[in-house]
């Protein structure tokens, strides 16, 4: 035999409630787990006067 509750005026069965329960818990893991998608780092813009001097930036980067 199911121990039965009122809410909001309707009889439902103590599984129902126990399955709901455990739908909203994993549902709401998994929204809150989930984030955002990470997005490539940008850099500020290289105020070069030369294309030199740009390319010295860009290979000082990669290097250290």
């Amino acid at each position: 035999m199911v121990a039965m509750y009122t809410i909001a005026g309707r009889q439902v069965g103590s599984h129902v409630l126990a399955m709901a329960t455990l739908g909203t818990t994993f549902l709401g893991a998994y929204i809150s787990m989930g984030g955002s998608k990470k997005t490539e780092q940008t850099t500020p813009p290289i105020n070069a006067k030369s294309k030199e001097e740009e390319s010295f930036v860009k290979r000082f980067r990669k290097e250290g």
